[in-house]
């Protein structure tokens, strides 16, 4: 079976110089179009058959019936953050911290992630926003030319609009550097995600430790930024997404107005939208929409915006993040899968999307042609459960 992306290219070809050999057989494949019972052979970090039947070869995995699907693919996640500050206001040297994070996602199925780094620091206030993205980048691209890490990293820069320095730090970067995404952030209070300043409280009160006073201060303080800097730094972002070669993604997303400015500037995907009216208004743009894990695994959103089951079940759901929980990646697709009584739409959600969205053409699949990246999963009491992970035919977890 061939499915229809282009061969790896060398654009696409990044950290992983390893490759290994492997047949997964007997197990439930979870191809693009369809399940069936088969083998996945990989040859040199290839997927090179995809084969019908529940015979074992020698020297092949007999998965028993386990769920083999394509690794998944994260475009999203402040899991790196998480691990770079552990606690407010303590820094984590950022190796140790980059390693952790790698492991983690491994461990969790992702195997192509795209770390989200914040460009646009505030320097003054009490926001503690820090212009680290170049820093923590240089680290992360030395680790990765290393062979440090066992899964596959892009860099995902988060374009805060609401800020001081966008444009300078953005101006650090390069196409050499190959970054894959770059998102327009803005989190002005009382619009998109924040538009319940008592939810922005709440939040931002139990991470920073701020006062009553601290808060009316910072929510001035970024209203003021985002008068001065708005329209400036996100005419800019998107003029530095092209010259980075970068897709652009959206942030937050509430309502049609704002869909449309994202489309004017070229938008490919919707991260978050915050409204079913936004994304309805994304589907009839042609830009696709992506929803995060915990939305859905806990049936609501913690910020009180629309929930993610709501536009599944209105076909408004196209691409699945993990966003700050990596073990609910794969969660969540297999609830969808429930959902929809449909798997292989479901984890074409967190395969196969999200790499036409970050134009990956070398993965997302089970298919001829397409990188090694495989998983196997197995149902324990309803809840899938990692049984083994694959990295361009080489097992990291």
């Amino acid at each position: 079976m061939t499915y229809p992306f282009s061969s790896p290219s060398v654009a696409n070809a990044d950290d992983t110089s390893m490759s290994g050999d492997l047949c997964l057989a007997n197990g439930t494949l979870v191809l693009p179009d369809r399940v069936l019972t088969g083998a996945v052979t990989i040859e040199g970090g290839v997927i090179t058959q995809i084969s019908e039947g529940d015979y074992v070869p020698s020297g092949a995995i007999d998965c028993g019936g386990d769920f083999i699907t394509p690794g998944l693919i994260e475009l999203h996640t402040d899991n790196l953050e998480r691990h770079l500050e552990p606690r407010p206001e303590v820094d984590w040297p950022h190796l140790p911290a980059l390693i952790a994070h790698d492991a983690e996602l491994a461990s969790t199925g992702i195997t192509t992630v795209f770390d989200a780094l914040r460009a646009g620091s505030i320097h003054s206030g009490k926001g503690r926003f820090l212009d680290y993205a170049r820093a923590v980048a240089d680290e992360l691209l030395k680790a990765r030319a290393e062979g440090m890490f066992k899964i596959s990293h892009f860099l995902h820069l988060r374009a805060e609009i609401c800020s001081e320095t966008l444009l300078e730090e953005l101006a650090l970067f390069g196409p050499e550097d190959r970054v894959g995404i770059v998102s327009l952030m803005d989190h002005t209070p009382g619009q998109r995600q924040f538009r319940d300043l008592s939810a922005l409280k709440a939040y931002v009160a139990k991470k920073r430790g701020m006062t009553d006073d601290d808060f009316i201060e910072h929510v001035a303080n970024l209203k003021r930024l985002q008068a001065e800097f708005g329209a400036i730094h996100e005419a800019g972002a998107v003029t530095e997404a092209k010259r980075l070669g970068a897709v652009l993604a959206s942030h937050d997303d509430t309502t049609p107005a704002h869909v449309a400015k994202s489309a004017s500037n070229g938008v490919g995907f919707a991260e978050f939208p915050t409204t079913a009216e936004a994304a309805q208004a994304c589907r009839d743009h042609g830009i696709a929409v992506m929803m995060g894990a915990p939305n859905l695994i806990r049936g609501g959103s913690h910020s009180g915006n629309v929930a993610a089951e709501d536009l599944a079940r209105a076909g408004l759901l196209d691409i699945v993040s993990s966003d700050y929980v990596p073990a609910g990646l794969l969660m969540s697709a297999f609830q969808l899968g429930d959902l929809w009584d449909d798997l292989p739409r479901a984890i074409y959600c967190v395969s196969c999307a999200p790499a036409k969205a970050a134009s990956l053409h070398d993965r997302g699949a089970l298919a001829t042609g397409l990188r090694g990246d495989v998983l196997r999963v197995r149902k324990l009491k309803n809840t899938p459960a990692l049984r083994g992970v694959w990295s361009c035919g080489n097992r990291i977890a």
